[in-house]
């Protein structure tokens, strides 16, 4: 396929880092594989709008996040469809660290998609600030402040999360020395 079809061999080497994107987007690998697969089908339909295979990563995570956000507006929020904390079993974490892992997903879910979108563009995508404001389309301050306000509530909702747990931990080793 390579050499023959430049646009095929772009977007196979693309669809490992999609799939992961619309893992962490959704939450579910099943309802993720749904709509990579979703997005494939439109990008071969719009293979001539891309001029330039070197942008096929923010262009496929576009075409992503625009369907993700249609079905949401249709009512079918893909986001919840499976109990986060289903997921235990296939985190790739060592069983003591799954507690907070889990934590991070339910804490993570609670975070609007524009948050969501821009935490996953730099944390997970690796992208700089530049490159996130101009596959989304918007300023640099404007992905400063949503990246701020994003690691600013799930900061607060992790430490809601874990201050309990905490709290309940030190009261069982305090009775426990008695």
């Amino acid at each position: 396929m390579g050499e023959k079809d430049p646009f095929g061999a772009a977007l196979i080497a693309c669809l490992p880092r999609l799939r992961r994107y619309a893992t962490a987007l959704v939450g579910n690998a099943s309802t993720a594989d749904d709509l990579v697969q979703d997005c494939i089908e439109r990008a071969l339909r719009r293979s001539a709008s891309l001029r330039d295979l070197q942008r096929m990563g923010g262009w496929l995570r576009s075409i992503l996040h625009n369907l993700h956000i249609d079905g949401i507006r249709r009512g079918r929020d893909l986001t919840n469809s499976v109990e986060i904390t289903d997921l235990e079993n296939t985190l790739s974490t060592p069983p003591e660290d799954r507690g907070a892992s889990i934590d991070f997903l339910k804490g993570f879910d609670t975070l609007s998609v524009e948050h969501k979108q821009v935490l996953l563009l730099a944390g997970l995508e690796g992208l700089d600030y530049r490159e996130i404001g101009e596959e989304l389309k918007i300023p640099i301050g404007t992905v400063m402040s949503r990246l701020a306000r994003a690691r600013e509530r799930l900061r607060d909702t992790l430490e809601r999360e874990v201050k309990p747990a905490s709290v309940t931990q030190l009261e069982t080793v305090r009775r426990a020395k008695r």
